[in-house]
């Protein structure tokens, strides 16, 4: 058989390969979503994932580093980053409940103007805070909800704030709580004093961004140069295969390559803890 045939013989075997992927893929769907529930729960309503939850993701994610490793690596390599699966998923959850903090901080504003807004009409502070998180999306929404059925419950006010602020992490909502408290106790416009706040966060915000902007370049710059030297590894192990391992095999030359990694996993945190921006 002509090479010709052969190519076109591995391109259909190729294009039903895909076939066959896309229906496993269609099938396994409704199974990823749910293994993936306890993930997206975490991001829209700040539930953590239950014991079970948390063993059944560790598992997906140790599989899921295993095979990836075996490709990339070898059967050691998937073992090895397959013993990571835990603080992968770890990892995970911090940036999840990171991402819904900074999303409640920027929601701050809205909810401030809305509870606002419901004050205004005549509500009583917990009716404005219902009213308040029926009007307003996502997780900001999702919190003041809750906020609101802890009162109707008849739980304090104090009380619920507090774990409002615990769980959102927030200088921000500290302040937007001991306004709605110092109102209650000692009166005054709480509307106007929100409507106050609400200015005064959206203006640290526009601050915050504005100076992520004048320094996006030079942390970009300082990403590039920490891993120019992993690339040009990664460039010398493609040009002569087993390059690296020999010269891991020196003693001396394997001690300077570990303390050169430590040097740039220290120079990569002290760049992201340098050009954190905090509002």
């Amino acid at each position: 058989m002509s090479g010709a045939a052969l190519a076109f013989v591995a391109a259909a075997l190729g294009v039903a390969a895909l076939w066959d992927a896309l229906v496993v893929a269609d099938a396994l769907a409704p199974a990823l979503v749910r293994l993936a529930g306890p993930l997206a729960r975490l991001r829209r309503d700040g539930r953590e994932p239950s014991a079970p939850e948390r063993r059944r993701l560790a598992l997906v994610a140790a599989a899921a580093l295993l095979a990836a490793g075996w490709l990339l690596g070898g059967p050691l390599a998937g073992a090895v980053l397959a013993a990571g699966g835990p603080s992968a998923l770890a990892a995970l959850l911090r940036h999840r409940r990171r991402r819904r903090r900074a999303e409640l901080a920027c929601a701050m504003p809205t909810i401030a103007r809305a509870i606002a807004d419901a004050l205004g009409a005549g509500h009583a502070i917990p009716r404005a805070l219902a009213e308040a998180g029926d009007g307003t999306a996502g997780a900001a929404g999702a919190e003041l909800r809750l906020l609101a059925g802890a009162l109707a419950l008849g739980e304090p006010l104090d009380a619920a704030l507090t774990r409002l602020c615990e769980r959102a992490r927030s200088r921000s909502y500290d302040v937007l709580a001991a306004a709605i408290l110092l109102q209650r106790d000692a009166g005054g416009d709480l509307a106007a004093l929100l409507r106050e706040l609400a200015s005064a966060r959206e203006e640290a915000i526009r601050l915050a961004d504005d100076a992520r902007t004048a320094t996006a370049q030079a942390r970009f710059t300082g990403l590039v140069v920490a891993l120019l030297p992993a690339g040009g590894g990664a460039l010398a192990e493609l040009a002569s295969p087993g390059a690296l391992s020999g010269l891991l095999r020196v003693p001396l030359a394997a001690w300077l390559a570990g303390f050169a990694l430590l040097l740039q996993l220290g120079a990569l945190v002290a760049i992201r803890r340098l050009a954190r921006v905090t509002t």
